[in-house]
């Protein structure tokens, strides 16, 4: 059976299935391999994120392009899913940077071929085991204007922060009028009934500067690093 019609994934999330031990293996096999890639990645890296629709030419693309580039500058790799839009633009911007650009591509049944500008890729077939290398691998996320996959890569983000799982690191929200209507959300809701602290909000950084977002990332990891924790 392909993995690329999805059944797999079906499969495993029923309630009940007669093939648990073999599909677990076949889960934690893809954990290691991620894993092993990460630790091919040889100096500090941020995950850069957003839609995989963005053209070539449209401010998000070149935003996420120069912002790769920015990072590879700074001495950073720079990690995206692996497909096209923006995430083929900041893969782009890094090697162009003369940085190391590292793709974790996911098979799907419509979308997303790895984007020709990564140096070492992976391709996973489940989301979360890539989508726990996004952060294993980061010293902060940077994300650009996407949907529904994009969301979701910001809101794990910030519960595995407040929650403690992982350390604090910088969130960076580029292009503010994108932004912005969410983050008043977030504020008038979410803080104005006490479901977040005032804390919880402050984890956002809203920018539309590729320079503030890579400082921002660069200098809360060399604090890291004078504190020893890095």
């Amino acid at each position: 059976m392909s993995r690329r019609d999805g059944q797999l994934d079906r499969r495993i999330l029923r309630r009940r299935h007669e093939t648990l031990a073999s599909d677990v293996s076949l889960i934690a096999s893809e954990f290691l391999a991620g894993f092993q890639a990460v630790q091919k990645i040889d100096r500090p890296a941020v995950s850069i994120f957003g839609s995989a629709r963005v053209p070539e030419g449209s401010p998000a693309y070149e935003g996420a392009r120069a912002t790769g580039r920015a990072f590879a500058e700074a001495g950073f790799a720079v990690v995206t899913g692996g497909g096209p839009g923006v995430m083929e633009a900041a893969n782009r911007g890094a090697r162009e940077g003369g940085g190391l650009s590292v793709g974790f591509n996911i098979e799907l049944p419509h979308e997303q071929g790895l984007n020709p500008y990564c140096d070492l890729a992976l391709t996973f077939h489940h989301f979360y085991a890539r989508k726990t290398m996004f952060v294993k691998a980061a010293e902060g996320f940077v994300i650009f204007p996407g949907g529904f996959g994009t969301q979701d890569e910001l809101w794990e983000a910030l519960t595995l922060i407040q929650t403690g799982v992982i350390g604090n690191f910088p969130v960076v929200l580029v292009d503010g009028d994108y932004w912005s209507e969410l983050l008043d959300w977030v504020r008038s809701e979410m803080l104005e009934h006490a479901l977040v602290s005032p804390a919880d909000v402050e984890l956002l950084h809203l920018t539309d500067e590729p320079a503030e977002a890579v400082e921002l990332v660069v200098s809360h990891y060399d604090l890291r690093l004078a504190e020893g924790s890095a």
